[in-house]
């Protein structure tokens, strides 16, 4: 007698049928662009304005008396700074905390649209807002 192995795998299917594509809708709604986060924003404009002074972030991250790969982060939309560290950070480029706020709200703006903001919300309801509005 002898006790060969075999060297064939035996296959289990995993699907007894076929899978049939949907039928793809015409009249479905497109999603919604996703807004953008604020700690995006206010990493864009910290690091916008960063270049535009032809500065490094070492040097204003030190000015700032912030860590280089925190501030890094923050200019990356990684973290969400205290308004203490994006008033240091403000400063250190020349602006005030409520420039920094003022240039991210001008931001969503750019990014969200008024069209896309309209088309979402029916009109009798929309109510626009022209003030400046922080959240702790």
């Amino acid at each position: 007698m002898s006790n060969q192995v075999s060297n064939e795998a035996h296959v289990i299917p995993l699907r007894t049928e076929p899978v049939r594509p949907q039928p793809v809708r015409t009249d479905a709604p497109e999603p919604a662009p996703r807004e953008p986060l604020w700690r995006d924003l206010v990493g864009e404009v910290l690091r916008r304005e960063r270049l535009a002074q032809e500065r490094t972030l070492r040097d204003v991250a030190d000015e700032a008396r912030i860590s280089l790969p925190y501030l890094s982060e923050i200019e990356r939309g990684r973290k969400e700074a205290s308004s203490e560290v994006l008033a240091a950070a403000a400063h250190a480029l020349g602006l005030g905390l409520g420039d920094l706020l003022s240039l991210a709200q001008g931001e969503l703006t750019r990014h969200t649209g008024a069209a896309r903001r309209t088309a979402a919300v029916p009109r009798h309801s929309y109510k626009p807002y022209n003030g400046l509005c922080l959240a702790a």
